[in-house]
């Protein structure tokens, strides 16, 4: 049976090149809201930290009907970061809508995603978004992609037969012609429904359905979304639940509820059928990779083995004087619980436990995967201490290997010298390097631990200007020593308030990160200095008043405005003898040993 109803695709990437612009649009022109209806530009990124950044961290499902056909579109992150998501609902599909900006072209992720739809044998449809920029270089485009193409080893057929449409995503038109102009979606939406393959199977075989995806809901537990590849599944249904990698473990269990995705809202059906993305709740430790079997004929579906972590931190239980004044959650069991559940829905994420109870170690695919996790349960009111980033090692025919990544650099030309000189002490090695108009784009191939620290100084080597993208390349052999960090760190000498005269005298031995009236504590770090050693500064020291010292002469100190770090500043900016203090309201950057006293022998046994 081929359900010519019924098409599923996902729009896949680089990250900015406008996808979820575009599914706005497809929505909108879709009949997804009424015509007088006031609609948040992005609706499909819906979590705080999604908005505020302008990223997609989780993909999305949502639908349109396009005459009697509907149209199942899945919304998926560009960042690297985030590629075990893309990975995933990539299994989901028949086809992806390849996305690529009129005026930067193929960039890493591009060339990522479309690697693994490649791979999994995917009908592609190239959009080329943004063609109403100033910039952009309609002309060349298309060459690059068909490059692209194959330089991913695309059969003929896909070289030959891939259809290309030029869009406007914010505009909301698409045209076939380069030089067009459009008049709405609807030559993309022909374009879906003629050339991406109806689902096909057997709706009166057995049930099989691979569970892609996890989401989690505080009522009704893990709610597995997956596709049916044959069969029919229905409400109360009894089914068996195994993985393609250990067959021998199956267990039983029946469908409780029943999830299909109606636009942007997901409505309950009594069934569904070959092709159809459900969702099913109400089955515990149901995990990604798993395959819902009917009772009687277990077969399980092979799964798409998800990249290794390359980056790893430790979490630990926040011990600093302030601990527990401004969150909620903080203890070891707490810490650990929302660990666990964050492994329920992030298949790309890793925990172990370590040799004391109040840290883990957790491994993801880069400093943003982490940086994200570390955010989100800020919000949630847990406090907790980080470590500075490490990369992941591996002994490969007796040698040490870590992972490198490859780098593209858009930067003006004018700051090319200064960029190469700051990758060279890094251990990056170019491997390409042209022109396009006053601007250069740079291939590098550079170790992941060179890339720690180096975002804040690459803005400031560009005046804000630069471009930087990286992505995953492999591992090879071990590099040598990267210097970390070439400055110093200013410590607060004790506990208590930090105030203007204090501030005033430490000011002039590096740069503040903290103003007058902050509550600070012994070992906490206040500020950069320009040296690599650690210096000990007294932010909390008053001037003591006589008969010829007034009080009133303090107004006269002036302080230089505190640097204010963010959280990827704060893990940039991390020495390996520094944890990161976060809480829901506070950053705070702290020594490992709090004591100046036992850091100062620790430093002198260390340097006999």
């Amino acid at each position: 049976m081929i359900r010519e109803d019924l098409r599923n695709v996902a729009i896949i990437a680089h990250v900015d090149h406008g996808k979820t612009t575009l599914v706005d649009e497809m929505l909108k022109q879709g009949g997804v809201f009424r015509e007088n209806q006031a609609v948040a530009d992005r609706v499909m990124d819906s979590g705080d930290l999604e908005r505020e950044r302008g990223i997609t961290i989780l993909a999305k499902n949502t639908s349109v009907k396009y005459g009697d056909i509907k149209i199942n579109i899945i919304d998926t992150p560009g960042h690297a970061d985030f590629g075990g998501e893309v990975e995933r609902v990539l299994s989901m599909v028949d086809g992806a809508l390849l996305l690529v900006d009129a005026a930067e072209g193929p960039m890493p992720q591009t060339r990522f995603v479309l690697q693994k739809a490649l791979e999994m044998n995917l009908k592609i449809i190239v959009v080329v978004n943004k063609i109403d920029r100033p910039d952009a270089r309609l002309d060349e485009i298309g060459d690059e992609v068909l490059e692209l193409l194959m330089d991913l080893d695309a059969s003929e057929e896909q070289l030959e037969n891939t259809p290309f449409l030029y869009c406007s995503g914010r505009a909301g038109t698409a045209c076939t012609d380069p030089f067009g102009q459009g008049e709405n979606l609807m030559p993309l939406f022909d374009t879906i429904v003629d050339y991406i393959d109806a689902p096909e199977g057997e709706p009166d075989e057995p049930l099989q359905m691979l569970i892609s995806s996890i989401d989690y809901n505080e009522y009704v537990g893990r709610i597995a979304v997956g596709r049916i590849a044959r069969g029919t599944i229905q409400v109360n249904q009894g089914i068996v639940i195994g993985n393609y990698h250990t067959p021998e473990e199956t267990r039983r269990n029946k469908v409780v509820s029943l999830l299909q995705i109606q636009g942007l809202q997901r409505v309950p059906a009594e069934s569904a059928t070959v092709g159809d993305i459900v969702w099913i709740s109400g089955i515990e430790n149901i995990s990604i990779g798993d395959t819902v079997c009917a009772p009687d004929s277990f077969e399980p579906l092979p799964f798409t083995r998800i990249s290794e972590p390359t980056v790893e931190m430790t979490f630990s239980v926040n011990d600093s004087p302030f601990a527990g004044k401004e969150g909620k959650f903080v203890t070891s069991r707490q810490l650990r619980d929302r660990l666990m559940r964050e492994l329920l829905r992030d298949v790309s994420l890793r925990v172990t436990e370590t040799d004391s109870t109040d840290a883990f170690r957790v491994a993801g695919r880069g400093e943003m995967h982490l940086s994200i996790l570390i955010e989100n349960m800020r919000r949630e009111g847990y406090e907790l201490g980080v470590s500075t980033p490490r990369v992941l090692y591996q002994e490969i025919d007796g040698k040490l290997h870590e992972p490198i990544e490859e780098v593209i650099i858009d930067v003006p030309e004018e700051c090319v010298g200064s960029v190469m000189e700051k990758l060279g002490t890094r251990k990056a090695e170019m491997q390409d390097m042209h022109p396009q108009g006053g601007r250069t784009r740079i291939t590098f191939l550079i170790p992941s631990r060179g890339l720690f620290g180096y975002k804040s100084e690459f803005l400031t080597d560009t005046k804000g200007e630069g471009i930087m993208n990286s992505i995953f390349h492999g591992y090879e052999p071990f590099k040598g020593e990267i210097p970390r960090r070439n400055t110093g760190s200013l410590v607060s000498f004790e506990t208590g308030e930090a105030v203007t005269y204090g501030l005033y005298n430490a000011q002039e031995r590096g740069s503040l990160f903290i103003g007058a009236g902050v509550p600070v504590y012994e070992g906490m770090v206040v500020g950069a200095s320009p040296k690599t050693d650690d210096l000990v500064v007294n932010v909390c020291k008053r001037k003591h008043l006589t008969n010829t010292r007034a009080s009133g002469s303090d107004d006269a100190l002036r302080l230089i405005p505190p640097r204010n770090l963010r959280l990827e500043d704060c893990l940039e900016f991390l020495a390996d003898d520094e944890l990161l203090e976060v809480t829901p309201k506070s950053l705070r950057i702290r020594k490992q040993i709090l004591s100046n006293q036992l850091r100062a022998k620790q430093r002198g046994k260390l340097t006999k």
